[in-house]
């Protein structure tokens, strides 16, 4: 017996195993929709690598000899689990799954999206069971471990190469702070904003500066934070009851008809709005779960306007 099991094509174990089950040559051609001459050189390969023993011809078919039939029930073990994998994919109806989807989101964008997001997915999977969750410092480590099914989050995070992500929205950034603000209604430039206090959403960053206090620096400002918060009505009472601001979006002022939108100070248009990206794992970027999610949270975005800018 030759041991050329290393160059062995899978197909030959599928052939094999309906020769074995059917006994026939003819009826094995019909049933694998190949032809005749297919399963001749099909047998003569597998002899080549297994010896002349595994079949015996008869009159009218074949008898497989105990080691075709031994060798048939391996095969059959080890295509399993390809066929159960492959069933998966191509059969894969989000109408029936019933399974876990857990999607986290960077926290503001949980907070401004979340309900219509959830609302989509739900129509697109009705039976599935959810877990939208925000994005913490351990979550890259849960993505990687297959413990996260798709994040969704601001493009300028640096997400490593194994994770597939795709634009999916731009937000538009303003400065946000109570209607008739005393200094906005009139000017927003960095010398008249530089003594205000900044309020933040709190980020997942252990760095001390963001990119926009980084702005601020360059001006020879130091920025005054006086609030930095994961909670949005914390943050919306604060700008209320203040002359604070907030380099945020119109998305907010639809929490509260007190506030108001501001032009920028001057600053590189590549930071005037946020990008918004989601992804998921490189490695199933052709299951038809992820897939579907991806598709669905494009769809979604694809319907949302942002609200209109007024003071």
């Amino acid at each position: 017996m030759k041991n050329n099991l290393e160059q062995l094509d899978l197909n030959l174990l599928r052939l094999l195993k309906v020769v074995v089950d059917t006994r026939n040559t003819s009826v094995t051609a019909e049933r694998l929709g190949i032809s005749q001459t297919s399963v001749s050189r099909g047998l003569a390969k597998l002899r080549d690598t297994f010896g002349d023993q595994l079949f015996i011809r008869k009159a009218h078919g074949v008898e497989p000899s105990e080691l075709a039939e031994k060798l048939a029930v391996a095969a059959e073990q080890m295509l399993s689990p390809f066929t159960q994998v492959l069933d998966a994919y191509q059969s894969f109806d989000a109408t029936e799954y019933q399974g876990n989807i857990v999607i986290a989101c960077e926290l503001t964008l949980l907070d401004i999206f979340g309900n219509g997001l959830y609302q989509s997915l739900r129509q697109a999977l009705p039976q599935a069971k959810f877990k939208l969750v925000y994005w913490q410092s351990q979550s890259l480590q849960a993505v990687l471990e297959r413990n996260i099914d798709y994040v969704l989050h601001y493009s300028m995070y640096n997400f490593p190469q194994d994770i597939y992500t795709h634009h999916l929205s731009n937000i538009a950034l303003n400065l946000v702070a109570r209607k008739n603000h005393p200094i906005l209604t009139t000017t927003s430039d960095w010398q008249a904003i530089k003594d205000i206090a900044i309020v933040k959403h709190a980020s997942d960053s252990a760095a001390k500066y963001d990119v926009y206090d980084e702005l601020f620096i360059t001006q020879g400002i130091e920025p005054n934070i006086s609030l930095v918060s994961h909670s949005v009505p914390i943050i919306i009472d604060k700008l209320v009851h203040s002359d604070a601001i907030s380099i945020n979006s119109s998305y907010l002022l639809k929490n509260n008809q007190q506030l108001a939108c501001y032009p920028l100070p001057p600053m590189p248009e590549r930071l005037k709005a946020l990008s918004v990206s989601g992804g998921y794992l490189q490695s199933r970027r052709g299951y038809p779960l992820n897939q579907l999610l991806h598709q669905t949270i494009q769809d979604f975005f694809n319907t949302i306007t942002q609200p209109a800018l007024h003071k």
